[in-house]
């Protein structure tokens, strides 16, 4: 598994997000179309997402992909 310090910052600010709106990772990822795994690895650091699956995930939990970097 992959473990970069930028993406796991980026894992936990879409993790401190998504608890402080009180979505659960099985219902963002329902939101999102996304498997729970690939969202338990973007949220652990470990998964380079594509720009456009972070655009998609920051839209669902309603704010701007900037709040992630």
């Amino acid at each position: 598994m992959r473990s970069d310090p930028y993406l796991k910052e980026i894992g936990q600010k879409i993790q401190a997000i998504r608890k402080a709106k009180k979505i659960t990772i099985r219902g963002l990822g329902e939101l999102c179309q996304l498997d729970y795994s690939t969202l338990c690895r973007i949220e652990g650091g470990q998964y380079a997402s594509k720009i456009t699956t972070l655009k998609n995930v920051a839209d669902k939990l309603g704010v701007d992909v900037k709040e992630f970097l």
